[in-house]
């Protein structure tokens, strides 16, 4: 930045938080807690979930 030039007011390009990688990850434990849980509620939200980081992944 040169001197007299005022600070960008844009911000940064956003990183990405998570990688492919960690998706993959996310789901497989995901399915595992699946697994283990009685809850139904609870099962349909691991399952909403599960779907929506396919999306991702």
């Amino acid at each position: 930045m040169s001197e007299g030039t005022p600070p960008s007011k844009e911000p940064g390009r956003a990183r990405a938080l998570l990688s492919t990688a960690d998706f993959k990850l996310l789901r497989r434990a995901l399915e595992s807690h699946a697994k283990a849980t009685e809850d139904r509620e609870e099962l349909a939200k691991i399952n909403a979930l599960h779907h929506r980081l396919g999306n991702y992944g």
